[in-house]
């Protein structure tokens, strides 16, 4: 299976006329980004990340949900939604995202003015399930077994911290002090306490209400796109 399979298989959604919306949804890890990219590519599409509206950190912690973050409670779902209904009908604001600061980052948002397809990727997509009437025209969920996101999960945070040695205004600066041993056993320690309960508790339930299914090997791989059991959207 290639991209060019899911491109098909999404184009076979595609509304008669105005913006054509796909979501791409899944774990922490699964490759959402990369995806989203590759299939952008396929389809002509303008591309945004539902991270920008992730409530910023300080916002977090007066709330007391730092260790939260990317939980359901953790993001302005309304304003996401707002944000993809303005997209259909004239410009819209996305706010972004610096995975680098590990924060919402106001001077990278983007104007998007009705394209004809827009991709969004990220966890907070279906997060008020079931989705929203109409949100998207057509939802991917990024399947892949849980030990290998885990996997993925601490080769990427391994890559974020190596990466900081050098950067003292990255999130991962401050885990410069650990040694690479001590460095994976957090990054273990995160996946276990945060990102798995996430996972089974609030993003996995979603797969119910996709309308594609993309299946990952160990390598990235697509194995397999399978219809989803999403209500046919009107």
């Amino acid at each position: 299976m290639t991209v060019q399979d899911l491109a098909r298989a999404a184009l076979a959604m595609r509304p008669a006329q105005g913006t054509f919306i796909v979501g791409i949804t899944g774990s922490v890890a699964s490759g959402k980004s990369t995806l989203a990219r590759a299939l952008a590519s396929e389809l002509g599409a303008e591309l945004a990340a539902t991270d920008g509206f992730l409530l910023p950190n300080a916002v977090l912690e007066a709330r007391g949900l730092t260790a939260r973050k990317g939980f359901p409670e953790s993001y302005d779902l309304a304003e996401l939604a707002r944000t993809l209904t303005a997209a259909r009908a004239g410009p819209a604001t996305f706010p972004a995202y610096s995975h680098v600061t590990y924060d919402v980052d106001p001077t990278a948002a983007r104007v998007i003015d009705r394209p004809g397809v827009l991709l969004v990727e990220g966890l907070a997509l279906g997060l008020d399930r079931p989705p929203a009437p109409g949100l998207v025209d057509c939802l991917i969920y990024l399947d892949a077994e849980e030990a290998q996101l885990e996997a993925w999960f601490v080769a990427r945070f391994m890559a974020f911290w190596e990466a900081a040695e050098h950067d003292p205004t990255s999130f991962y600066a401050r885990f410069r002090g650990l040694d690479r041993a001590g460095a994976e056993a957090l990054a273990h320690a995160v996946w276990n306490g945060i990102n798995l309960p996430n996972l089974r508790g609030h993003i996995a339930p979603v797969r119910a209400h996709a309308d594609l299914i993309a299946i990952k090997g160990p390598d990235h791989a697509i194995v397999d796109i399978v219809q989803g059991l999403a209500t046919p959207r009107p």
